[in-house]
């Protein structure tokens, strides 16, 4: 039985010697099997673990029957786990494996340190193949369908994975398995929706998804790991039309490519994006930019070829007075951060919580707001920043909410002082 993995090895004697460990893990095959305790072909047997690198294909062996003083399996779904032994007072330290694989590897090793039988019989422990290392492949570029794998899997180990030209109409589930994967590039394909599971892929960082046939990005997507992991994404020339709101969940990203898209609105919570520094949105139908867009701070900026529209002279007046019971409570919920959730409250309330308008005063309104339109020039959020059309403009208009007239007319004032002191 063999398990492919990184493995590092640390000595539990070290730290009494003022000494540490390189705190690193190196590519290396477990086997599980039997060492022979005499030269005698009938003689007796003991179980052993033996470690392998390239570098050591003979391995290091670690005797296992009755010889674990624990194991670590907290993290064993994300391909991690711990085996101390007693004797060396070793910890074998195991990452970056097959999840299921490496759970039933586990089931071996304890029942090898209780003596009893393991379900395939072990063998004789012999030095690994060098042909076993090459599963420990970490990057994988495929540009044509004649080269797609059809027959066999992706090797478990693969960190960036690019699969570009192959005529793909789905995600191949067979990508979903590989729990290492930090770079997924699918561009160039005819990919029309996204699983789910993608979330599942929890180191994920890059995601290329350009020149695709998407016309949405799933609510669920923005629900799921991604949220800690992901960091660039590219959905250049697909046909979205809107993204959700709560695509401003995944706020550890830096770097978004939305260029030549159908895009009619930016999500109105963009300024949560607080790490986002690269935001390219050319070539799409976009008339206006959300309030929030101004809390942005970016260092590229691209809007080139938007169907900007001219600022409204007059603002849209939503107000309710008195305000609603829902009006009511849902403000008094968002400006006091009350914790809510589809357990506490209805599902359909949470959706009305979360896309909750921002008015300039930064608190919050529901159904009852004034919309005004004003113009925003790009350097304020950007330090570089791509023309808006071929006139040089960086102008932008830009929607704002106002949960009251007072708000409404103390902006108002503060523009119109503004502007006398600059003319």
């Amino acid at each position: 039985m063999k398990l492919h993995c990184e493995v590092e090895v640390v000595s539990r004697q070290l730290p009494a010697l003022g000494l540490r460990n390189r705190g690193k893990g190196a590519r290396a095959v477990l086997s599980l099997g039997q060492q022979a305790l005499s030269s005698g072909p009938g003689g007796p047997r003991r179980a052993c673990l033996l470690v392998s690198t390239l570098k050591d294909r003979r391995g290091t062996r670690y005797k296992l029957t009755e010889n674990i003083e624990q194991l670590f399996t907290k993290f064993v779904d994300e391909g991690k786990a711990t085996v101390r032994l007693k004797e060396p007072p070793v910890d074998i330290c195991l990452s970056k494996a097959n999840s299921s694989s490496l759970k039933g590897f586990l089931s071996a090793v304890k029942l090898a340190h209780r003596g009893c039988d393991v379900e395939a019989p072990l063998s004789l422990l012999t030095p690994v193949k060098t042909s076993e290392f090459e599963k420990f492949k970490t990057k994988m570029v495929i540009t044509s369908k004649k080269d797609y794998p059809l027959s066999k899997n992706f090797p478990y180990s693969l960190e960036h994975l690019q699969t570009s030209y192959c005529g793909l109409v789905q995600v191949d589930m067979r990508m979903l398995c590989l729990k290492n994967l930090r770079k997924l590039d699918l561009s160039h394909n005819h990919i029309k929706k996204l699983p789910t599971t993608i979330g599942d892929l929890i180191h994920l960082q890059e995601l290329n998804l350009s020149d695709n046939h998407l016309k949405s990005f799933s609510v669920a997507l923005c629900h799921s790991a991604l949220q800690k992991s992901l960091r660039c994404l590219d959905l250049s020339k697909n046909k979205i039309k809107a993204l959700p709101v709560q695509f401003c969940q995944l706020r550890e990203l830096t770097d978004i490519k939305l260029d030549d898209n159908e895009l009619i609105r930016l999500p109105f919570k963009i300024g949560q994006l607080r790490n986002l520094r690269f935001l390219s949105a050319a070539r799409n139908k976009l008339p206006f930019l959300p309030s929030e867009f101004k809390n942005l701070s970016l260092e590229y900026l691209d809007l080139f070829g938007n169907a900007f529209e001219q600022p409204e002279v007059l603002p849209i007046i939503m107000l309710q007075m008195p305000l609603t019971l829902l009006e009511s409570s849902a403000r008094t919920v968002l400006n006091n951060r009350i914790p809510y959730g589809s357990r506490i409250i209805p599902f359909h309330l949470c959706q009305d919580l979360d896309t909750a308008k921002t008015c300039v005063c930064g608190r919050f309104c529901l159904e009852s707001f004034i919309q005004g339109t004003t113009n925003m020039n790009l350097h304020s959020v950007a330090h570089t920043v791509v023309l808006v059309d071929n006139m040089g403009s960086t102008e932008v208009p830009i929607i704002s909410y106002f949960c009251s007239l007072e708000c409404y007319y103390e902006t108002l004032y503060i523009c119109k002082f503004l502007s006398i002191l600059l003319f």
